[in-house]
């Protein structure tokens, strides 16, 4: 079940087509708009303009069709020129598909294995991805050959692709409006991700995504270059397509937000970080090559238990899926015991914490 009420889907429609994007800046699900538009034109503009060429007696596709023994229009133009620019769309669209799954660099056997992926990419919602775009192709090129000339049954075949793209397009806009409220710095799916882990982090991080348990918290350490903002926003980009309210801050300006009042209500915002379900926590330290922590375990926990929200704030932090992006794990530092008797003191137990620190592989 996706988070959002009918309402709110509808206001964040309404942004998205009423107001200038030239000062407001271009979402996420105004995007997904406009690309299904596109798939849209690009079903119909070929069909009409091919329509033209069929259905004209002067056309040089029907001078060439009359080697094959055609020297008039091509009956039911309307109909070819349809068929002819959806299947050529889906033909397409199935290499598309297919070329990086089996013909990309390696052999067929280590793409069907999947063998260079760190993560196996989620190919059940690729694939329906690309039927969404097939179905948005059909309609422009069907909507165009019911112009050129009418037919009740491309009216019927136009209706009932209209309805086989509902649930899509409310899947996928709702999607868009995850992503986007969770305010990632970018887009990432976890297959993307190439940096080197050990398998038992691979196996755990696939784990953490299929469970429904609250309170988890991941430590990832790493120095300059390992890829450990990559994956925290890359794990949580999957949580968030799983309809998960997620959320990405930055280590500083959480700690801002501890003296927010917990009822605040944040602008087109439909959750801050106390109601998310995973929590992205990132630059908490730098990591190698700056050595020295710029974020106490003693600091972060003075203005989390603050006199304001103390209370309330722990326990957000507790009860919360979160991702920590910590920085180097030196020995002389000992950062990981820090941070994790951090999370004990204010009620974490240790089976809900899990190190992965990228330097180790």
């Amino acid at each position: 079940m996706r988070p959002f009420t009918l309402y709110q889907i509808y206001q964040q429609f309404n942004r998205d087509l009423i107001g200038k994007d030239s000062y407001r800046g271009v979402t996420l699900t105004y995007a997904w708009l406009a690309n299904q538009f596109g798939h849209f034109s690009l079903g119909f503009i070929p069909t009409v303009v091919l329509h033209f060429f069929l259905s004209s007696t002067n056309s040089n596709i029907v001078k060439f069709l009359s080697f094959i023994r055609i020297n008039s229009p091509v009956a039911n133009a309307e109909y070819w020129s349809a068929f002819v620019v959806w299947g050529g769309w889906i033909l397409f669209e199935t290499y598309n598909f297919l070329k990086p799954l089996i013909w990309k660099e390696s052999s067929r056997k280590e793409a069907l294995s999947n063998g260079r992926y760190i993560f196996q990419p989620a190919w059940y919602n690729v694939t329906f991805d690309t039927l969404t775009d097939l179905v948005y192709f059909g309609i422009g090129a069907l909507a165009a050959s019911l112009i050129c000339n009418y037919h009740f049954e491309m009216l019927l075949g136009l209706g009932g692709l209209t309805l086989l793209v509902a649930y899509p397009a409310y899947y996928w806009y709702t999607t868009k409006m995850l992503l986007q409220n969770a305010e990632y710095p970018f887009q990432l799916r976890l297959s993307q991700w190439n940096n080197s882990i050990k398998d038992a982090n691979v196996t755990y991080i696939l784990e953490f995504l299929k469970q429904k348990q609250k309170g988890k918290h991941i430590l990832i350490f790493g120095s300059k270059g390992t890829g450990k903002t990559t994956l925290a926003v890359a794990l949580a980009t999957e949580a968030s397509i799983k309809s998960s309210c997620c959320s990405y801050v930055t280590a500083v300006k959480l700690l801002s937000m501890f003296y927010d009042p917990p009822e605040r209500e944040y602008e087109r915002s439909l959750w801050d970080w106390r109601k998310c379900d995973l929590l992205v926590i990132d630059d908490i330290n730098p990591g190698k090559p700056v050595r020295s922590d710029i974020i106490s375990t003693g600091l972060f926990y003075e203005i989390l238990n603050n006199l304001d929200n103390g209370p309330n704030n722990i326990e957000n932090i507790r009860d919360k899926n979160i991702v920590w992006v910590m920085g180097s794990d030196d020995p002389t530092s000992k950062l990981e015991e820090k941070w994790k008797l951090l999370l004990n003191q204010i009620g974490v137990d240790d089976s809900n914490i899990k190190v992965i620190d990228l330097e180790e592989v």
